[in-house]
């Protein structure tokens, strides 16, 4: 699927923060950065209705768990009647099974074209300008770069290939540890790697915990789900560019914030 007609646009959204910011770039927090979390507020911010709409669909389905649970073992052993049982609960409760996918397949396709944007960020918010991309700033914090994994070893090649500052070979992107080095993970300290595994774990099991009761077999398949997610981003944000963790941790977070302020607010409604 070829999703430039979404990348460009966002990518001049991120090169406009990028503008806006230039002014307070450091050496710990680059503007670089900064633009990357502002865009990721954004970005959540616009697609907020559509989140909304599916975290409601999602309290409302979790709402009718009980009567599903009930049905399920009513008929069970009758998945015809069984079905056409849960239809009439949800005609009878004004509900729409499709109305939690819907607003969710609208934004893949948003979703998956920020994540081209910040892995190819010379291409989608440089225009092309690969050599103003690499003479940048792209701090953050204990990373060195952005634009590298936070385990990648600075190599004199990378001065060539990537424009670093030649203070930086030999140089590991995030933090050293000491020495060790371990398979996968490599001789840095995955911190970032491992906060975006971390909340996407968080995110993963309070949705999972407001799913309608499901039968052994959806259980089991989403209690894998919620282990091999958190493990899969986590490999990935070792593997990719640093930016892309950065992405993924502050986009987590904001979910996390809405969740919960959204499904606490209705159990405090119902409470009332």
């Amino acid at each position: 699927m070829n999703l430039d007609f979404i990348c460009y646009p966002l990518g001049m959204l991120v090169k406009l923060l990028y503008n806006m910011v230039s002014g307070i770039d450091t050496e710990i927090l680059s503007a670089y950065s900064i633009a990357i979390i502002l865009a990721t507020i954004i970005f959540k911010l616009i697609l907020m209705p559509l989140t909304l709409k599916q975290t409601k669909s999602m309290k409302a389905m979790q709402d009718l768990s009980p009567k599903i649970k009930e049905l399920q073992d009513k008929y069970g052993k009758d998945p015809q009647t069984l079905q056409r049982k849960q239809l009439e609960l949800y005609k009878e409760a004004n509900y729409n099974p499709m109305s939690g996918c819907l607003p969710m397949l609208i934004q893949m396709p948003i979703l998956i074209a920020f994540f081209y944007v910040i892995q190819q960020p010379e291409v989608f918010i440089f225009n092309g300008d690969t050599a103003f991309f690499q003479s940048i700033n792209k701090s953050f914090l204990w990373i060195k770069d952005l634009g590298f994994a936070e385990n990648h070893i600075f190599l004199d090649s990378d001065i060539v290939d990537k424009g670093i500052n030649s203070s930086l070979v030999g140089l590991i992107n995030g933090l050293a540890m000491g020495g060790l080095s371990l398979p996968v993970i490599g001789t840095a300290f995955p911190i970032l790697a491992a906060i975006s595994g971390l909340t996407t774990y968080f995110t993963t099991k309070m949705t999972s915990a407001a799913q309608p009761s499901m039968n052994e077999q959806q259980e089991s398949t989403q209690k894998t789900m919620s282990m091999m997610m958190p493990v899969m981003i986590f490999i990935f944000s070792i593997k990719f560019p640093a930016g892309l963790a950065l992405y993924w941790v502050v986009s987590n977070l904001f979910q996390l914030i809405q969740q919960y302020v959204i499904l606490n607010s209705s159990r405090k409604l119902k409470e009332e």
